[in-house]
């Protein structure tokens, strides 16, 4: 195990910047307005309806969205107005919290609304979630991107640690509206530092990406990047199966240990603070553990922390398991995110992560419907010890497939020359076909094809939809590799693209390459030749 290399940025060096410090401590007081929200709704399906599945379906109605709209969300992060765009999304969940406060005083709230409504609050959170990861390189120097990372991530949690005790008490004390309406003032605060933030405006630039083509982009990077691929398949697994307890904790909570709503906002305060003594003490677990030992850790804890809530403990103990699921959850959590930012170039982290957004909420969607079903027909207990013993199980599966490491340099590289054109080009011209012709040795030429065949990977992440390689047949040592690119937009975008760890590996390509000159490379564009029929008399 590798332990991480040290940086002399101090973990909360973020703060010391004024702009950041300010949206930090709104966006703490805007998720704890949130999560006071959320507690109110779950306890209320609770009074509406004892059915475990309708339970479910609220946690199913706040993360469906996000899963059917995190990428769109992406792109568009990629595209507006950031800030204008954030305030927009505030405006839409304070509308969301007043209707609930409303409906909820005048006794006219149902479960039909409150999953209704609790859909549109999640449309806000699947439109929110990309963008605002996507603005944090704006607001602190390069070398404290993954301490403001950190302390985002703190502070969701510390929101958590408060907000659902805080709603929790207030919903037992005075109701769901005024909870609801504690929940609209939070959203004041954000807009007003949204309002406030001096942010410049975005730079004209003639190769701005349209929404359709960003998201093809995106779609594109995603298919061709096996790092990725790796951390969405165990961050689906292991989210599918962890989804049981928070799907069934209004039910454990009422039921199972006899609480009441200040109880349950209690339980849900327990998590937030065991995920901030988790955080505190994770720089000291990754220096003695790797990400994949992390992984199982919280994996065999949550599966634990399952079986235990199964068998109906005493109250305080169930407060003191659950201060350990805490613990677990932001570090499988912060595991995952990091291991996701660690391989994503700056050019589509908004649109990968919306990706690792998507398969994140539709696995604890699917999970949350699939354990509340489930929980119908066996009952809370034996569902939850079921879940656990499947997490267990594969979570020691999945540990032979190891997380990529995210050592790569991803800065881009910008050695590509200029493409020739004997004149201008129109950037919506394609599609674009790229010859690069090799002469390679026949001694060589196994392993410059495994070497090219890498290569091909990242041609596809950049912006190739198509890519091959061939021979001529008159000269063997004559090898053309070939990719075609949708536009000739897109292929000046895929110039600036390219990565230095992606530059070194076309340069080991090049190694191979024994001609007196470098290898030729081609353009090709797309001729439209277009019949006109001439009319005559007869």
């Amino acid at each position: 195990m590798t332990p991480p290399t040290k940086t002399s940025s101090s973990g909360f060096a973020p703060l010391r910047q004024t702009v950041f410090a300010v949206l930090w401590a709104a966006t703490v007081l805007g998720n704890t307005g949130s999560f006071m929200r959320d507690v109110a709704s779950s306890w209320l399906v609770t009074d509406l309806s004892a059915s475990p599945a309708a339970v479910s379906l609220i946690q199913a109605a706040g993360t469906l969205p996000i899963f059917l709209l995190a990428i769109p969300a992406g792109v568009l992060s990629d595209i507006l107005d950031r800030r204008k765009f954030l305030i927009a999304i505030q405006l839409l969940l304070a509308s969301v919290s007043i209707s609930l406060m409303i409906l909820s005083y005048s006794g006219m709230l149902t479960i039909s609304l409150l999953v209704g409504l609790t859909f549109v609050g999640g449309i806000g959170a699947a439109l929110m979630g990309p963008t605002w990861q996507a603005i944090v390189p704006e607001l602190v120097p390069k070398k404290d991107i993954k301490s403001a990372v950190a302390l985002n991530s703190l502070g969701i949690n510390i929101a958590r640690s408060i907000g659902p005790a805080a709603g929790g008490l207030l919903l037992a004390a005075f109701g769901a509206a005024l909870t609801y309406g504690v929940d609209v003032i939070s959203y004041v605060f954000v807009v007003s530092a949204l309002l406030w933030w001096p942010r410049a405006k975005d730079a004209d630039d003639a190769l701005s990406e349209r929404f359709m083509g960003a998201f093809r982009a995106g779609l594109r990077y995603t298919r061709a990047s096996r790092p990725l691929h790796i951390v969405l398949m165990r961050a689906a697994v292991f989210f599918i199966f962890s989804s049981a307890v928070w799907a069934m904790l209004p039910l454990v909570a009422r039921n199972l240990l006899g609480g009441d709503a200040g109880f349950y906002g209690i339980l849900l305060g327990a998590v937030g603070a065991g995920a901030i003594l988790g955080a505190i003490v994770m720089p000291q677990l990754r220096e003695r553990f790797d990400s994949d030992a992390l992984l199982l850790g919280s994996a065999i804890i949550t599966a634990i922390v399952m079986a235990s809530l199964a068998l109906a403990p005493p109250q305080w103990l169930a407060i003191l398991v659950l201060l350990l699921l805490g613990g677990a959850w932001i570090t499988a959590l912060t595991t995952f995110n990091g291991a996701a930012q660690s391989i994503l170039p700056n050019w589509v982290r908004g649109r990968a992560l919306a990706v690792y957004l998507t398969v994140f909420n539709g696995a604890m969607t699917a999970g949350s419907l699939g354990w509340g079903a489930i929980a119908q027909e066996i009952g809370v207990p034996i569902a939850l010890l079921v879940s656990g013993a499947g997490l267990l199980i594969v979570a020691l599966v999945l540990h032979r497939i190891k997380l990529p490491s995210g050592d790569a340099d991803l800065v881009p590289s910008n050695h590509w020359p200029e493409p020739l054109v004997a004149e201008p080009v129109e950037h919506d011209r394609g599609p674009v076909l790229i010859l690069i012709e090799y002469r390679i040795a026949r001694e060589s030429r196994g392993a410059f094809l495994d070497a090219l065949t890498r290569l091909s990977e990242e041609r596809r992440r950049d912006g190739a939809y198509g890519w091959g390689m061939t021979e001529d047949s008159a000269d063997p040592e004559k090898i053309v590799e070939w990719f075609m690119v949708e536009s000739w937009a897109e292929h000046l975008r895929q110039h600036r693209r390219v990565s230095k760890a992606d530059a070194d590996l076309q340069q080991e390509v090049v190694r191979y390459h024994i001609g007196p000159d470098k290898p030729v490379v081609r353009h090709f564009l797309t001729i439209e030749h277009r019949h006109r029929h001439r009319s005559g008399t007869r």
